[in-house]
């Protein structure tokens, strides 16, 4: 691959991942803020996920379609993580079966572009 195209690989990933992190962080803040009856959690919740909607837009190079199809599989990566790390859940294998579809669901619709 040329470095470029390599470039702008490795910064779709990361804003995608970036996206994700607000879009999962902002969801477990404002759960939390509900369970604890915090507003300030709920309002940090819902700032962290308008974020989200302007970091997940910032790449127009692909198809709005495609962009959001392959950021399904890193969100689902992303709340896994959170899942574990923050909640102490650990996925089920039907979890891990019907994820390990997700991301090939993902790898499936950015590799069909090339």
């Amino acid at each position: 691959m040329p470095p470029v195209v390599e470039a702008a690989m490795l910064f779709l990933v990361v804003v995608l991942i970036a996206a994700a992190v607000l879009e999962v962080g902002g969801d477990a803040a404002i759960r939390y803020g509900l369970v604890r009856s915090a507003w300030q959690w709920i309002a940090l919740g819902a700032s962290a996920l308008v974020a989200y909607g302007l970091v997940v837009n910032t790449s127009r190079s692909i198809d709005f379609g495609r962009l959001l199809g392959v950021y399904i599989a890193v969100f689902f990566v992303v709340s896994q993580v959170f899942s574990v790390t923050w909640f102490g859940e650990r996925p089920t294998a039907g979890i891990l079966i019907g994820g390990a579809l997700i991301v090939a669901g993902g790898a499936v619709i950015q590799l069909a572009a090339r």
